[in-house]
């Protein structure tokens, strides 16, 4: 794996050979790839890059290796990331989900999810964090203790339209948990900003929204408020699902194309010969996007005809997608220690749709 560094403090770095004026041809369209739209580049040189935030003109991007990275005006600040755990360097591990507060402007705090190592123990956090001198400081633990294991982290954090937050957790390297409602692995969970249950989550006393889920690494909304997710597979089968309160999507009994009563079905599966690893996802014009990392691209899911298609390949992996005012953003993932990383690999890349 890519060695990861700690501890760098912040570094003000610039956007050497690319900027917002850059254009590059990339492919796009169906499997055959018969058009070809242009591409810009917002920002190089990221490492291990995980999740996209946007507010206004300024990007704010979680790295791995604990760092926010914020974009503005052509310029790359990478901001440290001062927790109270020891982050973890294990596979796919590190700071994941990063979403900033509905009132980040007045009160510069922000939502993170991240694996830490205690001991010999290690376990997943949902964290609050504040903007101070930029540096983020971990200010106060929301949920603790989500299990671990040596994949299967799970890690995204979205703000929901009903204004709570949900996290995927992922089942740990232990699928049984996934049926487990005392577990918290394999699960879709909710919760207050502050960090408390809510009180009208499907199950009492419980974080858990939705559960029997193997991997799930990307949430999104549609208008009218219906929730998606995405999901890896066992050995393919990857799955987009709608999700619905307290439902169970079948992890491990069931996956991809196999149905069975009390279970819900994917929307989508790659099936039993393809793999997408799907990641990052985001709703636009009754279509779904979302970010795949071993298949390589950007896939488009249309909710009406069911087609699936590539909008963005040839890049590597891709881990997290952002739209917004008709514009589609994205991260490659090619650093992460599984892929093969260009010469300013990682890059947030920009596309009109």
């Amino acid at each position: 794996m890519k060695q990861l560094f700690f501890g760098l403090g912040i570094s003000l770095l610039c956007l050497t050979g690319c900027s917002t004026n850059e254009k590059q041809p990339v492919s796009i369209g169906n499997n055959s790839l018969q058009t070809m739209e242009q591409y810009e580049t917002i920002a190089a040189n990221l490492d291990a890059p995980w999740a996209i935030n946007k507010l206004g003109d300024t990007f704010y991007i979680s790295e791995r290796t604990g760092h926010i990275v914020k974009v503005e005006q052509g310029e790359m600040i990478r901001q440290e990331v001062k927790l109270e755990k020891t982050l973890s360097t294990a596979s796919e591990a590190g700071l994941l989900g990063f979403v900033l507060a509905p009132d980040f402007k007045q009160s510069n705090e922000a939502y993170a999810y991240y694996t830490y190592e205690n001991g010999s123990d290690q376990f997943n956090r949902i964290v609050l964090l504040l903007l101070e001198n930029n540096n983020w400081l971990e200010k106060r633990v929301l949920l603790d203790e989500i299990p671990s294991g040596t994949y299967h982290h799970g890690g995204r954090l979205k703000i929901g339209p009903d204004q709570k937050l949900y996290a995927t957790a992922g089942d740990a390297s232990n699928p049984q948990t996934a049926q487990d409602m005392s577990a918290l692995s394999g699960k879709i969970l909710r919760m207050n900003f502050d960090g408390s249950i809510p009180d009208d989550n499907p199950f009492p006393n419980s974080y858990v929204y939705s559960y029997g889920h193997r991997n799930p690494q990307g949430i999104t909304w549609s208008p009218d408020g219906t929730m998606y997710a995405s999901e890896h597979g066992q050995s393919a089968n990857d799955e987009i699902n709608k999700i619905e309160a307290g439902q169970n999507y079948g992890w491990p009994l069931i996956e991809g194309e196999q149905n069975q009563e009390g279970f819900k079905s994917p929307l989508f599966t790659s099936g039993s010969e393809n793999t997408w690893a799907p990641s990052g996802m985001a709703f636009y014009e009754n279509r779904l996007y979302v970010a795949a990392l071993r298949g390589t691209a950007v896939l488009e899911f249309d909710l009406q005809t069911k087609e699936v298609k590539e909008v963005v390949n040839n890049m590597g992996r891709i881990r997290d997608v952002w739209i917004e005012d008709h514009t589609l953003y994205w991260i490659t993932n090619n650093t992460d220690g599984r892929g093969t990383p260009g010469e300013k690999d990682d890059q947030l890349y920009k596309l009109e749709l």
